[in-house]
């Protein structure tokens, strides 16, 4: 019993207080690399919360990385032999430690401070396409070589050619970096082929209408990618079937478009198709008088599940200018009163539309306008010599100055 009694008593003997939790920030979400000509795209949006789910994220900084090897590569091999694209900077908690738990959705943080992105934002790194960075990492070259004796019977290592459908690609993920450097898990990775990028379309053209910008541009052939040996000192492999590229394209608004450096956060280009067309015209339905538009187009080649962009095409610009009249107004009728006729009909649909102008003449003769204004409503009251026939008709006028084809006329007198 006394011995029973001596170990309760040790495990309930009191310690040092224990540190607080050291709080990771959750991977980087969405994360997505398009290649573009020799430029790689990568976007994401930053962490804006913890690993255990409190909020805000101790994140100060999210690091981009990038390899080119085989889908085998460990994490612990990206970060130590790939290269870091960006170190884009975040703003931080104050004190990471004052968080607001998961379950307390109604719960008011502190916000992050300092400089850098809003914890959440979209960011965009661009990495240019080096020749270092085609050079593959392989964690076990010594076994990815057959051997072949030279003169002398030694060994020589001899490079292998993977299948003709083998597509060599670059790896991409991005890693939240608390307050004390410590790194938070790595996101999902995503991977670009590079592969050569396929030829850019020509110069696109653009018409317009009331209704929408067209873009059109000429079409680009399939260039067809195959692996093919550096040399003719390799190991022969069967080709297991040739992945035929499929080609279509992204229209992209060029007006609003930033840049930055390669490594820096960039604003991102107006992409106007959501996924690649395979046709070769695209419709804008943002119709803005006055706006400039600049319109480019970059081919996309996806061989297997990858997909590349050309560099752009020369872009195509042009001011919206309102040369489009409105339509003709409708059902134009005519009632007759005591020295006076009034006018009705169906009133126009157009956005833009400033008024109508009323025009009368006498029958059979020249109409001329009784408004020097165009009036808001479709109707109007005119008063007129009774016993004489007159004819009316009438224009739309929309706020550029545009004036639309004359109405059905309509003939009446006005009774006495």
């Amino acid at each position: 019993m006394t011995v029973v009694c001596v170990f309760t008593l040790a495990c309930g003997k009191s310690g040092p207080p224990l540190p607080p939790l050291v709080k990771l920030p959750a991977a980087p979400a969405n994360i997505v690399a398009e290649r573009r000509g020799a430029a790689v795209d990568v976007q994401f949006t930053v962490p804006t919360a913890n690993t255990d789910g409190t909020r805000p994220a101790n994140v100060e900084r999210v690091d981009v990385y990038a390899i080119t090897g085989p889908e085998s590569i460990t994490d612990d091999e990206i970060l130590k032999h790939g290269t870091k694209v960006a170190a884009v900077s975040v703003k931080a908690p104050r004190d990471p430690n004052q968080a607001v738990e998961p379950d307390d959705p109604d719960a008011v943080a502190e916000p992050p401070e300092g400089e850098g992105l809003d914890q959440g934002t979209v960011a965009h790194v661009a990495e240019q396409l080096t020749r270092d960075a085609l050079v593959p990492y392989d964690p076990a070259t010594e076994k990815s070589a057959r051997v072949k004796t030279d003169d002398d019977g030694d060994d020589v290592p001899r490079p292998l050619l993977g299948p003709a459908t083998a597509v060599p690609s670059r790896t991409y993920v991005g890693v939240g970096i608390s307050t004390r450097g410590r790194k938070g898990p790595l996101s999902k990775r995503v991977s670009v082929p590079l592969v050569p990028p396929p030829p850019p379309p020509g110069k696109p053209t653009i018409t317009y209408d009331e209704k929408a910008v067209t873009v059109t541009w000429p079409p680009v052939t399939a260039s067809g990618v195959v692996q093919a040996p550096a040399s003719g000192d390799v190991l022969p492999s069967k080709p297991i079937g040739v992945a035929v590229p499929v080609i279509a394209y992204h229209v992209y608004d060029l007006a609003q478009t930033t840049t930055g450096a390669p490594g820096e956060p960039l604003g991102s280009s107006v992409r106007l198709t959501k996924t690649p067309v395979a046709v070769t015209t695209f419709d804008d339905p943002r119709i803005a008088w006055g706006e400039k538009r600049c319109y480019t187009v970059r081919t996309v080649e996806t061989v297997g599940a990858l997909a590349i962009e050309s560099d752009a095409a020369p872009p195509d610009c042009r001011t919206l200018a309102d040369t489009f009249p409105p339509a003709a107004p409708k059902n134009l009728q005519a009632v007759s009163s005591e020295a006076a006729i009034s006018l009705i009909w169906d009133g126009n649909t157009e956005k833009d539309l400033a008024g109508y102008l009323v025009f009368r003449g006498v029958s059979g003769g020249a109409l001329e306008s009784i408004t020097p204004t165009p009036i808001q409503d479709p109707h109007f009251h005119d008063g007129v010599k009774p016993g004489v026939p007159y004819a009316y008709a009438v224009k739309a006028v929309d706020k550029a100055g545009n004036v639309s084809p004359e109405s059905n006329r309509v003939e009446e007198t006005a009774r006495e």
